[in-house]
């Protein structure tokens, strides 16, 4: 048998391996590049819709609306609540109603948390409480009702007040009666404002005490839940602040809450028993304060140049993140559901971003009683007299 022959070939490891390093790098570079490049063009067109200012409008859409006098108007579930001293409905952006609820109130106030709202009579004796379905509750106070809260599955909270004393309550979503506390001027002060948290289990409560002839305001946060029923009165954090007066305490979240005084603005935070978190220092006059879930506005007279005002705008960790001055006279100012500034009076509309311009600056022919985010960088609806409309500015 004739002798096999074998070849022997001498691979070349060496040079395999840098064709196949060079290969990956070549991979990396040009992916490296392309994701650069992507977050270039992303951030790029975020500052160009950030940047942008426009001059004009055009209405896409309009339906009429029939409202009553002096009917006020806020966003509820993705619709619009209508309420006035005769009656409360909410209607979709085509003006189609939803459901309705009559009754006759002097003053009313009402308070919206995502799926659920509550109308009362300032200083009488009536409440109404809805969901998205329409109304599902009814609360009869003995008391004058001096503020009213609800929570997000419908939990609502009562402030009210008489000679001298102030009565807390809380009820469900159908109005039946849950626990109570009293506040007697002599022993804790009088009683100013309350706000519940989303789940209904945390209550704060500011406080003015003149007692001893110096103004003195407290804020007090109750816990309903299994940590409060520990503590005494179910009372599970409270501060007290010298000349300061707090008028205004607000769950911005769930574990988020916000007290704004005459002099500082102070943001708690804590799932059980909030904590002071930061404290802001105010030195001018406030004229008007705004917030949502991650923001707190203030507003003072007079700002640089011809502005007649200045906002502030300050994130939950308390640093400053916008002050801009603006000339025009204001009925409204607030955030829109993209986190956008609203400024409006009956027949002007100013929108800032947060970075401080101003995206538009309109005037309208008819009296402008709210303004809603549309959906994209341009699409707007306003409630103006009569009518819903669909706008786009251009």
């Amino acid at each position: 048998m004739a002798d096999k022959l074998y070849r022997i070939v001498k691979s070349d490891v060496t040079g395999m391996n840098e064709k196949i390093y060079r290969h990956r790098r070549r991979i990396l570079f040009w992916g490296a590049f392309v994701t650069i490049s992507l977050l270039i063009l992303v951030a790029g067109y975020y500052i160009y819709i950030q940047s942008r200012v426009y001059s004009d409008y055009e209405v896409i859409s309009t339906a009429k609306r029939k409202d009553s006098e002096a009917m006020q108007f806020a966003s509820f579930n993705g619709n619009i609540l209508r309420y006035g001293k005769d009656g409360a409905s909410c209607i979709d952006v085509q003006s189609k109603l939803i459901w309705n609820q009559t009754y006759e109130m002097q003053s009313p106030m009402a308070d919206i948390c995502q799926g659920y709202a509550v109308i009362a009579d300032e200083k009488g004796k009536e409440i109404y409480i809805m969901d998205k379905d329409g109304p599902c509750g009814r609360i009869e106070a003995t008391i004058p009702i001096h503020r009213v809260r609800v929570a997000d599955q419908g939990t609502v909270a009562v402030l009210m007040e008489q000679d001298g004393t102030g009565y807390l309550r809380i009820y469900d979503k159908k109005g039946d009666f849950l626990a109570e506390g009293e506040l007697h001027t002599k022993n804790s002060g009088y009683p100013l404002d309350i706000a519940i948290s989303q789940d209904g289990k945390k209550m704060a409560v500011s406080l003015l005490d003149m007692n001893e002839g110096k103004i003195k305001s407290t804020v007090t946060f109750y816990n309903f839940g299994a940590t409060g029923q520990n503590e005494i009165d179910n009372i599970v954090s409270q501060y007290t602040y010298e000349n300061t007066l707090i008028p205004k305490v607000e769950f911005l979240s769930n574990d988020v809450a916000a007290a704004f005084g005459d002099n500082k603005a102070v943001i708690f935070e804590g799932s059980q028993k909030p904590q002071k978190k930061e404290e802001i220092q105010i030195e001018r006059e406030i004229q008007s304060i705004f917030y949502n879930e991650a923001y707190i506005g203030l507003v003072f007279a007079g700002g640089e140049g011809e502005s007649a005002y200045e906002m502030q705008v300050y994130n939950l960790q308390g640093a400053q993140v916008l002050a801009k001055g603006f000339p025009m006279g204001y009925q409204q100012i607030g955030f829109l559901e993209n986190d956008e500034i609203y400024v409006i009076n009956d027949l002007e509309c100013s929108l800032f971003t947060l970075r401080g311009v101003e995206k538009f600056h309109g005037e309208f022919e008819k009296g402008i009683r709210k303004i809603m985010a549309g959906g994209g960088v341009r699409n707007y609806i306003f409630l103006v007299d009569g009518e819903t409309q669909r706008i786009r500015l251009k």
